[in-house]
């Protein structure tokens, strides 16, 4: 069985993320999508909300695991969970730079899990986390917003506001 791990912080979830999960599972048996958690960061939504939001947001499949893992590297996780993949999105050239410096760290850690890289499409190049937060509060906010997010996170930001 071909299990990837796809982590993020997800604070949150994007639309782009929901690409990189479906795409996740058209290409491997078992996919589990985990909010890591650095404790020297600090989040907007907790990590339970961030776990409710993406599964309200993504279809139940028996083949996709939603979790968490805490103060652990990614690679050590993704060992502890039998995966062979972790899979990650690049969306310009400071992605790449960072995950390609990551990949090779990760294969130093374990040489038999694999880095997949996949860049979303042009409309959701630009999505990210921090992208969406930045645009919460000005008048008008709610327009620009909800392209960006599925429905479930689109009101927990609204509710928030």
């Amino acid at each position: 069985m071909r299990t990837a791990v796809y982590a993020g912080s997800f604070d949150p979830p994007t639309n782009g993320h929901l690409w990189m999960i479906q795409r996740g599972l058209e290409l491997f048996d078992r996919l589990i999508v985990a909010i890591g958690s650095n404790p020297s960061k600090s989040y907007t939504f907790s990590v339970e909300e961030r776990l409710d939001l993406l599964r309200a947001s993504v279809p139940s499949c028996e083949r996709l695991t939603i979790a968490h893992f805490h103060n652990r590297y990614l690679v050590n996780y993704a060992r502890e969970q039998d995966a062979k993949f972790i899979l990650r999105g690049i969306r310009g050239p400071n992605d790449y730079e960072y995950e390609r410096v990551m990949r090779y760290v990760n294969a130093d850690l374990a040489p038999a899990i694999a880095t997949i890289f996949l860049m979303p499409p042009r409309d959701m190049a630009e999505v990210s986390s921090s992208m969406v937060m930045g645009l919460v509060g000005p008048v008008g906010w709610e327009d620009q917003v909800r392209r960006y997010v599925p429905s479930p996170v689109f009101e927990a930001l609204e509710a928030r506001a």
